[in-house]
Order: C-alpha cells, then sequence, then structure tokens
C-alpha cells in the first residue's frame, strides 16, 4: 500500500503528464475553464489619467493655501471624450468619473466642495494636489501578467481579461469522463428496491462532484433515462465490455465499487488484463482499496463503493489529478489548521479522515468538532460534516484542544 501522500503525488504525476491540449474559446464562455497562457496586458490600464470623482480638474498648484480662490470653467468633458482641451492657470474643466484628464491639470476637486457661481467655481483652502487622480497604468502596468496561466477564470478574471481587451481565450479542453459504478445490490431511484437493495447514490455524488470542478460527466441512455454514469451488475463480462467501451471515447473513466478483495471485486483483474495498474490500494480509511491505472489511453480511477468512501477518494486522490489534466496550478487541497472540540483514537495505522464540523468562535480561532457517525457506508455523517479530519496514520490519539489538519468541502474556508 501506498501512503496517501505518495498516492496523490502518483496520480498528480501521471495527470500533469497527460495535460489537456489548448482550445480557443470566446471570452463569455469562459468562467470556470483553466487559463493555458499568461494573459499580459499590452498597454496600460487604466491607458490614460482620468477622473475618481466627478467634479472639477485644475492645476493643483492654483490652489490656495488660504482663503479661497476662483477658477474660470472652460468646458465640460464626459468620460469616453477624446477631444482636445488645455487648462491653464486659474483655469478648471468639469468632468465626470472615468473622464480623462485635460492638458495642464494634475488634480480634481470633487463637486461637492466647490461653489459654482455663472460660469466659474470657488474652492476653500484645505484641499490636496493631486488628489482624485488615477494615473496611467495605476491599476496594470503595459506587459504585467494580469491572470497568470493555471488560474481557474472566476468573475473577477472574466473582467480583467475583458479589460485586457481579449475577445478569445486559450484555455485546456476538459477531459472527457464517464463514470460506472456497479454492484448487484444496487437499484436506480424511483424502481423497486427490495430487503436486500440499496438506492445508487454513488453515480450521483460522483456526477455532481464532478460538475463542481467545471467537467460535465458524459451522459449514458440507460433504461428509459439520459443518466450521467453507467451502472453495470457484477458480472465479469459485462463489466470487461464497459471498461472497454467506455475507455475507448474517454479521457478519463472513474468507476465505484468492485475494487476491493471479495468474490464479486472483478477490477483489479480486468484492469491489469486490458490496461495497467499503477497502484492499488492505499493507507487511508475510509478508501483504502482505491485503484489507478489506465486502459489504452484513458485514466482510470477505481473508487470504493461504500459512498463516504467514494467522496473521500475523489476528493483526496481524484480530484488533484482532475486539476492537473486542466493544467491548474491548484493542485494542492485547501487545508486548514484547527483545534478540536473533542478528543479523536484510531487503533489502526492508516491516515484517517473525519467527518467534523468547523466553527469560527468568538475570538476569531477555528475549531472542529468531530462527528458521531463515521461509518464509511454512512452519508448522514458527510451530510452534516464540512470538512474532513485529517488524522495522520502515525497518530492513534489527539486530545481535545490539539491542533488537527481538516479539509474544508467548501473552498470560502
Amino acid at each position: 500500500m501506498l501512503s496517501v501522500d505518495a498516492a496523490r503525488e502518483r496520480v498528480v504525476a501521471i495527470c500533469a503528464g497527460r495535460r489537456m491540449p489548448v482550445e480557443s474559446i470566446p471570452l463569455h464562455e469562459a468562467q470556470g475553464r483553466v487559463l493555458a497562457v499568461d494573459a499580459v496586458a499590452g498597454h496600460d490600464i487604466p491607458a490614460f489619467a482620468n477622473s475618481a470623482m466627478d467634479g472639477f480638474a485644475l492645476r493643483g498648484a492654483d490652489l490656495p493655501e488660504v482663503g479661497e480662490r476662483t477658477f474660470r470653467i472652460l468646458a465640460t468633458r464626459l468620460a469616453g471624450d477624446a477631444s482636445s482641451i488645455q487648462c491653464g492657470v486659474g483655469e478648471c474643466v468639469r468632468v465626470t468619473t472615468g473622464a480623462s484628464m485635460p492638458g495642464g491639470v494634475d488634480t480634481v476637486i470633487i463637486k461637492e466642495r466647490v461653489r459654482v457661481e455663472g460660469g466659474e467655481i470657488i474652492v476653500s483652502a484645505g484641499e490636496q494636489a493631486g488628489s482624485h487622480v488615477r494615473a496611467r497604468g495605476d491599476d496594470i502596468a503595459a506587459g504585467e501578467i494580469a491572470v497568470a496561466r493555471g488560474e481557474r477564470i472566476d468573475f473577477v478574471r472574466l473582467g480583467v481579461l475583458a479589460t485586457l481587451g481579449m475577445a478569445r481565450i486559450p484555455v485546456h479542453r476538459r477531459p472527457r469522463v464517464r463514470v460506472l459504478t456497479t454492484g448487484d445490490e444496487l437499484v436506480m431511484p424511483g424502481d423497486p428496491c427490495n430487503t436486500a437493495q440499496v438506492y445508487n447514490s454513488n453515480g450521483y455524488s460522483l456526477a455532481g462532484m464532478l460538475r463542481h470542478i467545471g467537467i460535465e460527466p458524459v451522459g449514458v441512455h440507460q433504461g428509459e433515462s439520459d443518466l450521467p454514469f453507467l451502472h453495470v451488475r457484477d458480472e465479469r463480462d459485462l463489466l470487461g465490455v464497459a471498461l472497454l467501451k467506455a475507455a475507448a471515447d474517454a479521457d478519463v473513466l472513474v468507476t465505484s465499487g468492485s475494487v476491493s478483495a471479495g468474490e464479486a471485486d472483478f477490477l483489479p483483474g480486468l484492469i491489469a488484463e486490458l490496461g495497467q495498474v499503477h497502484f492499488w490500494k492505499v493507507r487511508m480509511r475510509p478508501g483504502m482499496p482505491f485503484l489507478c491505472g489506465e486502459i489504452g489511453r484513458c485514466l482510470v480511477f477505481a473508487l470504493p463503493g461504500n459512498p463516504v468512501s467514494t467522496m473521500a477518494t475523489f476528493h483526496y486522490l481524484v480530484r488533484p489529478g482532475l486539476e492537473a489534466l486542466l493544467g491548474s496550478a491548484r493542485v494542492d487541497l485547501c487545508t486548514r489548521h484547527a483545534r478540536l472540540a473533542a478528543s479523536i483514537t484510531k487503533r489502526h495505522e492508516r491516515t484517517e479522515f473525519l467527518r467534523g464540523r468547523l466553527d469560527f468562535r468568538e475570538d476569531g480561532s477555528l475549531w472542529v468538532r468531530p462527528l458521531a457517525k463515521q461509518g464509511s457506508s454512512m452519508l448522514r455523517g458527510m451530510l452534516d460534516a464540512d470538512a474532513f479530519i485529517v488524522m495522520p496514520e502515525t497518530s492513534q490519539s489527539i486530545a481535545a484542544g490539539e491542533p488537527v489538519q481538516v479539509i474544508p468541502f467548501n473552498d470560502a474556508y
């Protein structure tokens, strides 16, 4: 067995070597995608000095040190006006926010701080030269990397790319990912379920986790429905056919179940027979039977079938690999440190991922409370949790109040 960190490093290294090719897409379709090149500013932003407020542009050297001074209004300049206006001593121009600064001026006095009398304004002492002016290049300088390659494009970066004038964006293609679930005991929600069966939750959870990182799983027409996953019974020949068919047109295949060492766990042998196993079994709980392999050019991640095991292995092992495939610079998990609200213990020598609930206390410290339902089949424990508590394989107990590493489910932490 590999340690969880070694397994994760192997997955990321394998995926980084198969990074998705680059494609060019329209700017309005770029949100959520991973930028494939550095977006470099071709010009200063802003490209010209402009007013930060509605007011009057004038020479800072003309401001009165005591008393008042009168300035003659030459013209009004609105944002977008590129006409030539030159101010002299004792002159000013009415400007709106964003308007380019007229020639000869370096200061804007906001309109609420002047008196307007006919074609003149009266300014009192106390104003500062250089006020309320946005300098050229004050935001982003020409030649500066505004958005780095590998960054996922959110609404802020989308606005920056638009500001750079980029109409088409080079991004890494999203991988074609197929999802396959196994198990005679699983039935689809809505279908009859006998006393020895359970409803298939993993197919829906895996599809949801893929969508969370911007990947839409390849749909499958099964029965009377179009589903984001294929379900196959525990029959070796059927599984072999399904594996070959899925691998033929996918970049990645994610499976759930049939990966341990039981009588009906056919996937390890089939993947070794049809392709290659990179590693099988990881020193983690839940999730020990995790397998990483390939069939042809299709990467295969075989996850254990217990629902929490499926989620834990996807979150800690598969997601970083998919981020590497996408060319993302962020393959590291979002981890934090919190203090334990109650002690935890274990009897094995594997890294354990306990479900916990985070809590910011009044003093600003972050605490985490281990939840009662920790079984790998207990979805309620995941429902109530918002983080994994990472208990290292070398630790047998951690006392209440001690710091622990946590992996929040929500990146906002």
